[in-house]
C-alpha cells in the first residue's frame, strides 16, 4: 500500500485542490461581486472547503466502519476517481461559464466542489485511513494546502493578467498528467495488496 510522507500528502492534495486550474472559475464567479469583497468571498470559501476537508479526516475512520468499507477497497476507489479527475485536467470538457450563478457565491461551486470535491475528500479518508497516528501531518498538510490556494486564488485576477489563459490552462494539464501518475500508482498498489490476499474461506 502507498505510503504517504508529509510533503507527497501536500503535494498531492495541492493537486487535487487545483488552485490554479480554478483561477478562471472563481474570476468568473466573481465578476459581478465587488472589487473590495472579492477577497473577503475568497477566504469564507476556502475556510468552509478546509472545515469540510479537516472534518473529513476525524470522521473518517468511523465512516469507513459504519460502511465496513477497508483501506484497501478504498485506495483502489481513490485511485478510480483520481484517474478520471486528472483525464479531465489533461482533457478539459468545454467551460459552461454561461451556467455560473449571477449572485454572490456561497459554497457552491466554490467551496464545493472546486475545492474540496469528491477526489480531495475521498484523499483525506485514504490518508487517515492508512496512517491515522499520522493525522497531525496530514492535518498540517491540508492547512499548508489550503493556505496556498487562497494566496493563488486571491492573486487571480493579476495571475490571469500576467501570465494568460493559455498558460494557466497548460499548468493544469501538466498538473493533470502528474496526478495520472499518482493515480496509477494508487490503483496498482492496491491491486497487488489485493492479489497478495487469501481468498475467503
Amino acid at each position: 500500500m502507498m505510503s504517504y510522507t508529509f510533503a507527497s500528502a501536500t503535494i498531492l492534495l495541492f493537486l487535487i485542490t487545483d488552485p490554479i486550474g480554478n483561477i478562471p472559475l472563481f474570476a468568473h464567479a466573481l465578476k459581478n461581486v465587488a472589487p473590495a469583497r472579492r477577497p473577503k468571498v475568497i477566504i469564507r470559501e476556502v475556510s468552509i472547503a478546509f472545515m469540510l476537508l479537516l472534518s473529513f479526516m476525524f470522521v473518517g475512520e468511523g465512516f469507513l466502519r459504519v460502511m465496513n468499507l477497508s483501506a484497501l477497497s478504498l485506495q483502489i476507489a481513490g485511485g478510480v476517481v483520481l484517474f478520471l479527475i486528472a483525464l479531465r485536467m489533461v482533457f478539459p470538457p468545454p467551460r459552461r461559464v454561461a451556467d455560473l450563478d449571477p449572485r454572490e457565491p456561497l459554497i457552491v461551486p466554490l467551496a464545493v466542489p472546486a475545492i474540496a470535491g469528491p477526489s480531495a475528500l475521498a484523499t483525506v479518508l485514504l490518508l487517515v485511513s492508512q496512517a491515522p497516528q499520522k493525522r497531525p501531518e496530514w492535518i498540517a498538510a491540508l492547512c499548508i494546502t489550503m493556505l496556498l490556494c487562497a494566496t493563488i486564488l486571491l492573486l487571480a485576477d493579476r495571475i490571469q493578467r500576467l501570465i494568460g489563459e493559455r498558460v494557466i490552462e497548460a499548468v493544469e494539464r501538466l498538473m493533470g498528467l502528474v496526478l495520472v501518475a499518482v493515480s496509477i500508482e494508487m490503483l496498482l498498489q492496491g491491486l497487488r495488496m489485493f492479489l497478495q490476499l487469501p481468498s475467503p474461506a
